[in-house]
Order: C-alpha cells, then structure tokens, then sequence
C-alpha cells in the first residue's frame, strides 16, 4: 500500500480522549439506563425559548443562514459592550480554539499551556508546527503565572489559558488573571478559554473584555455548557476587529448551522432568568456532592465550573473505578490522559442523578474495602 503522507505533524498529534457515551455504555453492559456525568454536559438544557426558537428554525433549513448569523453576532456585541466587528462564530469552542490557532501560529512558534488543561491546545498548536511547553499548576491547582512568565520566550507566539481550568475546576484570583494579561508582552498573544466562566460567582469572575483592544488578547466562548446546547454547536471569539476580520477570512462560511444559531440568539434574549436559575441548582448540588465525596475520602479540588476534579481515596486508579461504575450505569471521567491516573472528573448533574452516583460509589467503596 502506498505511503498516505499526511501532513507531518499529525504524528506528533494524539487523538482526543472522550467520555464515554450513553450508547456505548449501555450496550457494553446490557443496561436499561445510565446517568452520564462524565462530558460536562448541562443535564437541564436546552431551555424553553431555545427549545422553542429551534423548533421554529426549522422551516428555514433549506437557506444558508446569513441574516442569522448577523443577528447573533450583534446579539453578543450588544451584551458585551463591543460592536459586531468585535465577534465572530464558530462550531463550538473547538472550532474556534482550531481556528484560532491557524490564525496565530507558524511553523517554529512556541505555545504556552498549563498542566493539567483542556488537551485540544496542545494538539491545534502542534498541527501548526508550534512547539508546545506545558507549565505546571501550583498545588492548589491555579496558575502559576510567574512560572509562565518565566517560561516566555522570544518565540512564544501564544498563550492558551482556561479559565476555569478544564479538568480542574480551579481559577485564580480575577485580580491575577488581570494582572498577568496586563503584564505579558505585546509581542504575545494571550487566548482565554471562557467555557466554563458563566458558572464563576459573582464577584469572581475576572473582567477582560474591556482589554480586547489593549492588549493581544482573545476570548473564546461557547453555548454548551451554562446554556445546555452542546449538540448544537455554537461557539463564539471575541476581539479587536483586525483579528476577527482575518479569523473571518480563513474559518469555514456558515459554520454554525440555523438550528444553532436560533437557539443560541433564544438563550441570549430570552433563557438567562431559567439559565441563572439552574446555575444556582448546580452549584447547591456541587458543594453537596463535594461534601459527601469528602467524607468517603475523597479530596475534592475547589470548582468554579460545572464540574469537580477529585483524587481517589486509597490511591485507588481512576480507570479501575470509572469502569466499574459504568457497569452499573454511572459514567463519570478517569484522568490518565491529563497525567492523574488517581483523579476523576465528575460532571453535577440533577439532584437524582447525583444520588445515584453516591449510591454506586458507597456500594463500590463497600466492596472494595472487603477484598
């Protein structure tokens, strides 16, 4: 068989690591259900207006959705104080972490990611040639930022921050997010992951948008989580508007379809009193199930997402535990790929579901300290 040669980098490159789906589950252990709190997915949504206004979008799949696109994207300048120059869409926040690095990176750049952190940074970086450097968290697992600015070189080009960390949970104090932007050279670009900010308390939540035009600063956002629509696929970038004109000149037209594009405008206008309502419901289940994690011996990291990040008790492996919960119908996330091999992520679902979960691991934890 001939040689593929494909693209050189993608050698270097490692597949993403997903949870494991409903489906699979189900049919791998014969199951009749399975609560699935391993994707951080948001168990309310989607909400009624975007239920609704998708429902409506329907009659219109027969048109490319250009005057859909111009009202979400004045929709999200509108609430964020910025004008339409200043945002751009993509398919989800991975398409614009993908996008994005096409647009920053060259062949021999070097990339900046904490360790532990969302892993489509590295991977997007190096398929552009970039070299990427991993800088480690502090204990308590937030940013060491004078370990990133130590680690800057004349070839950094960019710096992927998450905020909150994805697999941890964990921010840093706003006033240090700021500060770190504000003290980064020019000649660095710095892009804020912000899928998981909506779930930050208030009054912890660092304020960049206004630095956009100050810095060499990106947000990225998505619908998925704080608004429950991850299968539609609607992400967003915001920033000064010569970046989002080229980011507009090399991603894919129309890469949010209608269905999308109408439920997400709907969350926006419509959905945040029914949004809100459930964010204070995940987090009263979060420090719930934060507290009864504890007692069974787990050390449970501070989340300000809509997950927790725990080590195992015992230094029993992840892997071990979450197929053993998947056979009876739990699926939560082992953390080998991030480098924890006894740490799991595990998404809040619904009071019921979160019962479930404590159930399953009290009969496990049962069992295991009988063998």
């Amino acid at each position: 068989m001939s040689e593929l040669k494909l693209r050189r980098e993608v050698d270097d490159c490692q597949p993403y690591i997903a949870g494991e789906t409903e489906a699979a589950v189900l049919k791998k252990y014969n199951l009749k259900a399975v609560v699935k709190l391993g994707s951080n997915e948001n168990s309310y949504g989607p909400y009624a207006n975007a239920r609704a206004a998708m429902q409506e979008s329907l009659k219109y799949l027969n048109r490319y959705p250009e005057d859909d696109y111009v009202d979400l994207i004045a929709t999200i300048a509108a609430q964020n104080g910025l004008t339409s120059k200043n945002v751009a869409l993509g398919g989800g926040a991975g398409n614009v972490i993908e996008t994005t690095s096409r647009l920053f990176l060259n062949e021999g750049d070097e990339v900046l990611i904490a360790k532990p952190t969302y892993r489509l940074y590295r991977e997007v970086s190096i398929l552009m040639g970039a070299k990427v450097k991993s800088v480690p968290v502090k204990a308590d697992f937030t940013y060491d930022f004078t370990a990133f600015k130590a680690a800057i070189t004349p070839k950094t080009k960019l710096i992927w921050l998450c905020n909150p960390n994805n697999p941890t949970g964990a921010i840093n104090d706003p006033k240090d997010i700021e500060r770190f932007i504000d003290e980064v050279g020019d000649d660095v670009w710095i892009a804020v992951d912000e899928a998981y900010a909506d779930f930050i308390q208030t009054g912890q939540r660092a304020h960049l948008v206004e630095k956009i035009d100050q810095k060499k600063l990106v947000i990225i956002r998505t619908f998925s989580k704080y608004y429950g629509l991850a299968g539609a696929r609607v992400g967003y970038i915001l920033a000064r508007s010569k970046v989002i004109s080229a980011y507009d000149t090399i991603t894919e037209p129309f890469c949010v379809n209608r269905v999308g594009l109408f439920a997400a405008r709907a969350s926006l206008l419509m959905d945040q009193e029914e949004a809100d309502e459930i964010k204070q419901k995940l987090i009263f289940e979060k420090e719930k199930l934060s507290k009864e994690l504890t007692r069974l011996g787990f050390e449970v990291v501070p989340s300000q997402s809509n997950f927790i990040f725990a080590k195992l008790p015992d230094n029993l492996y992840s892997g071990e535990i979450c197929e053993e919960l998947m056979s009876q119908g739990v699926i939560i996330r082992e953390c080998d790929a991030w480098g924890y091999s006894h740490h799991v992520r595990i998404t809040i679902g619904r009071k019921s579901e979160n019962a479930q979960l404590i159930s399953e691991v009290r009969k496990l934890f049962r069992v295991k300290t009988r063998e």
